[in-house]
Order: C-alpha cells, then sequence, then structure tokens
C-alpha cells in the first residue's frame, strides 16, 4: 500500500505542462515603477513641448526683429498707440479690424500675414505694419497715420 501512495505524491512533485512554478507578480509591486515611468515620460514630452515653442518665438523673433527701410519704430509706436492703445489683441467692437495696428484680415494677408491679426506676435505685428507703411504710406491709418 505504500506504493500508490508514493506514486501519488511523485505524480504532484512532477511538473505539469503550461503551468509555471513562479509565482504570479503582485499589481501592486509593478505599479510604482510604471507610474514612475509615465510621469517621466510626462515631465520629459512637456519639457521638449516647452522648449520648442521657446525655440519658435526666438525664430520668429529674429525674423521679424529688423523693419523695412525707412519706418521708424517710433512711427509705428505712434500709430499703434492711436489706433489701439498700443494693445497687440485688440478687436474693434464689430471684430473687423484685429491686432495692435487694427488690421482687416485682406490687408493682414496683402502684406504676409496668416491667421488672425491680433493672435500673432506683437513684433510680427509691427514688420507688417511696417510692409505697409512702407507701400502706401500712412493712408491705411487715415485718422493715426
Amino acid at each position: 500500500m505504500a506504493l500508490p501512495v508514493a506514486a501519488h505524491a511523485a505524480h504532484r512533485e512532477s511538473p505539469s505542462i503550461g503551468i509555471s512554478k513562479a509565482k504570479p507578480i503582485r499589481a501592486s509591486a509593478i505599479a510604482p515603477p510604471v507610474a514612475r515611468f509615465h510621469r517621466t515620460i510626462r515631465v520629459v514630452s512637456r519639457r521638449l513641448r516647452t522648449e520648442r515653442r521657446a525655440e519658435l518665438r526666438r525664430q520668429r523673433r529674429e525674423l521679424f526683429a529688423s523693419l523695412p527701410a525707412g519706418v521708424s519704430q517710433a512711427t509705428l509706436d505712434a500709430i499703434g498707440s492711436c489706433e489701439s492703445g498700443g494693445d497687440p489683441a485688440a478687436v474693434s467692437s464689430d471684430g473687423t479690424y484685429r491686432g495692435k495696428y487694427q488690421f482687416d484680415y485682406g490687408t493682414w494677408e496683402s502684406v504676409g500675414g496668416s491667421g488672425d491679426p491680433a493672435a500673432a506676435p506683437e513684433a510680427e505685428q509691427d514688420y507688417r505694419a511696417a510692409l505697409l507703411y512702407e507701400q502706401s504710406g500712412s493712408s491705411p491709418w487715415p485718422v493715426c497715420g
């Protein structure tokens, strides 16, 4: 009778196909490292986006840093102050004229602008106003020019 019990015990010790003897990892044990990994990815992604935006702003400032010949910043400042109080995000009450120099969309596009003039950086608005001033003088701003 000892033989069947020994056989039964031996059968229990032998490996079964498809079943691992490794203990499963508790989900709570891997959660902190996974959470740290995801947090690191978010931080790095945010930093890269911030650096990219800063680089684009720097490039844009350099692009519009110099005004076309013959137009002084003082002239543009006087026009901008009169048109919008110098506010680059100003919008007329009916929404037609936008930005520091109160461009309408057609005029803005005629000097190479795209999108909403009031959403453009102030340096770009200055540059586009200088282009317009160079082309047409002060006539686009009959009251303030």
